[in-house]
């Protein structure tokens, strides 16, 4: 299970320059961003905030919506504003093209960064209809940051707290093209930005990757099914709590709720994860 479809576009970014940056200890060092304009860099362990453990989440990714008065943390597309006042996590399909126009976009714009079999066609996650990027060389890699690390960057200038890189798992779905060295490579440059930025990043799914998780610099995680996968202790030890869950079914719910309702949040949501007051929509949690 990944995230829902979503309608806005990839847009082309500056090249990014690479700025020398310093951030000594309680030192207002200054970095070039990458249009430019000066932004201070500061110190991680002071600007980036990990979330709290057990605090209620709401998964708002199918589009946003006034979250009820309990909830404490909430997950939005990056084409959303943050909510007022709460823990704000930012999705980003860092992993993946978003499905429909944005696809057009990749082929226009960078078509060498998509992932191609040896026949040279696209390599595709078929339950999205979402290629696949290519995150296979370094360099590659780095021209990918050139789109994806501005995404990063609005997260920050909208006001969210964190960002969940969507799709960290799509090296199971590459026909063996890619592998979870590629992706904790991207990953680790992803965490990079994320922090420059000031915003925490979450590891999204995938337990293959979670002893590398202090060497690419995640600070929590998002979680979805892993109790219906049998996951959730595994991420509960490995990011001391900070984890957000969420189930898509109420038996899978309920199961989570029984086992690690007092440790980690466990949200239910409907898969498509509707807005409220739309058809099909769900939210529950303990």
């Amino acid at each position: 299970m990944h995230h829902p479809h979503h309608s806005h576009h990839p847009y082309h970014s500056r090249p990014v320059r690479l700025a020398a940056c310093a951030a000594a200890l309680f030192l207002a060092a200054a970095c070039a961003t990458d249009d430019g304009k000066e932004a201070p860099a500061t110190d991680r362990a002071d600007s980036v905030r990990a979330p709290k453990p057990d605090a209620v989440f709401d998964y708002q990714l199918g589009g946003p919506y006034q979250p009820g008065d309990a909830v404490q943390a909430v997950s939005r597309d990056r084409s959303a504003e943050p909510a007022k006042g709460l823990y704000n996590v930012c999705y980003v399909n860092a992993f993946q093209t978003q499905p429909g126009d944005a696809i057009t976009w990749w082929k226009k714009k960078h078509p060498d960064l998509l992932l191609k079999d040896d026949d040279g066609s696209l390599v595709v996650d078929d339950d999205w209809d979402e290629p696949l990027l290519d995150i296979s060389t370094p360099g590659k890699r780095g021209r990918l940051m050139n789109v994806v690390g501005p995404w990063i960057d609005g997260c920050a200038e909208l006001g969210y707290d964190a960002v969940e890189p969507d799709n960290l798992d799509s090296y199971e779905r590459s026909d063996d093209l890619l592998t979870p060295e590629h992706a904790a490579a991207f990953a680790e440059l992803l965490a990079d930005r994320a922090h420059d930025r000031g915003l925490a990043i979450a590891q999204k799914n995938t337990t293959d990757l979670l002893p590398e998780r202090g060497r690419i610099g995640f600070d929590f995680a998002v979680v979805e099914e892993c109790a219906a996968y049998e996951e959730c202790g595994d991420f509960a030890d490995a990011y001391d709590d900070k984890v957000f869950a969420v189930e898509y079914t109420r038996q899978d719910y309920r199961g989570a709720c029984a086992a690690w309702g007092a440790r980690l949040s466990i949200t239910l949501r409907d898969r498509d994860v509707s807005p409220e007051g739309t058809k099909g929509y769900v939210f529950a949690q303990c």
